[in-house]
């Protein structure tokens, strides 16, 4: 049994877990905000656009059955927004990773120590 809790423990502590484990709780933070966005200023604009419609309503009745088809393509539209939006903001996040990466860095003191001896060594 003690054997089996330190497999376990090693296995849960493994870098790439605890990786996992901080994703997924700021993927879920991070679904909020998209939600909220989604919700409240893009669906709200796109509605406007397309004159108000909504597709929630729409079904079909048989009998006593009612399909409401009208969810399931709202779910559609909804997802397709998110998605465009989620495209967005990692289009922005890796222009901005994209352009600290072409930043030069700047030289450690040691190194324009060095450069400045070889100058002066090649006169």
């Amino acid at each position: 049994m003690k054997n089996f809790i330190e497999e376990f423990k090693a296995f849960a502590m493994k870098g790439n877990v605890v990786d996992l484990a901080v994703a997924v709780v700021i993927g879920g933070a991070f679904s909020k905000i998209v939600s909220a966005l989604v919700d409240n200023i893009i669906t709200p604009l796109v509605g406007m656009l397309m004159g108000g419609v909504d597709f929630t309503g729409l079904k079909l009745e048989v009998g006593d059955t009612a399909f409401t088809y009208g969810s399931f393509i709202q779910a559609i539209f909804d997802f397709i927004i998110i998605a465009f939006v989620i495209f967005l903001v990692i289009k922005v996040l890796n222009k901005m990773k994209k352009e600290d990466e072409e930043k030069p860095s700047e030289p450690s003191a040691e190194v324009k120590l060095l450069t400045e001896i070889r100058d002066s060594l090649k006169k």
